[in-house]
């Protein structure tokens, strides 16, 4: 099972954002449905947090479709990032920052908004996404990222279940963040400045509407 690939996902997202957190994902991952509350069981998808408070403990629990783990396995983002396993990546890319985002929330007693989930982890794709295709190519800028990410992926309704409009949202955010950090991004090929690190750090700590406040301020300038 490709949880070695999930961990070097795990890895790049809290190299990032500079996480300093007492968990790992591997030690809250269930790929046997039968393993959830009976509850999750039927839940569609390849991906899904499950998150509970029992006796003011928050329990997490993330489902990843055991099938998808072994082709992670085979055709290693971390090695190789392409057509033929990108969509398996960003499954495995939502589910860890969604675990990290909640965890980093809890570690610091603080809540966290399903829209924040989400956008954190539409913005999650596209940097690691973008870093994994520039570690095998540091001179070509992946120009066609931003519009495969946030143009040609599509919600599926029985994923949103009813929230639609939450996943768009989040979406239209991250679109926007995405498209004005690509400029400092396309710098790479010729600096090593760490300064969009380290906005991209102070993003990560903004509250949920700090985030989204400094992206229309992004957006306005």
């Amino acid at each position: 099972m490709g949880v070695v690939a999930l961990e070097k996902l795990e890895l790049l997202l809290t190299g990032i954002y500079d996480l300093r957190i007492d968990c790992r994902v591997r030690d809250f991952l269930v790929t046997d449905r039968q393993a959830l509350p009976g509850s999750c069981q039927d839940a569609p998808g390849d991906e899904q947090l499950f998150v509970t408070t029992a006796d003011d403990e928050l329990c997490m629990s993330l489902f990843l479709d055991p099938e998808m783990l072994d082709r992670l396995q085979v055709h290693d983002p971390n090695e190789e990032l392409h057509q033929g396993n990108v969509a398996d990546c960003w499954t495995a890319l939502e589910g860890v920052s969604h675990f990290l985002c909640v965890a980093h929330h809890a570690e610091h007693d603080r809540q966290v908004s399903l829209l924040t989930l989400e956008l954190q982890a539409e913005i999650d794709k596209y940097i690691a996404s973008f870093l994994l295709l520039h570690r095998r190519a540091p001179h070509r800028f992946p120009a066609e990222l931003h519009s495969l990410l946030f143009r040609r992926t599509r919600i599926d309704p029985r994923l949103a279940a009813g929230r639609d409009s939450l996943y768009r949202r989040a979406s239209r955010y991250a679109a926007r963040f995405c498209a004005k950090l690509e400029p400092r991004l396309r710098e790479l090929r010729r600096t090593d400045s760490g300064s969009w690190l380290a906005d991209l750090r102070r993003f990560y700590r903004l509250t949920d509407l700090g985030k989204l406040r400094h992206i229309e301020r992004m957006q306005a300038a």
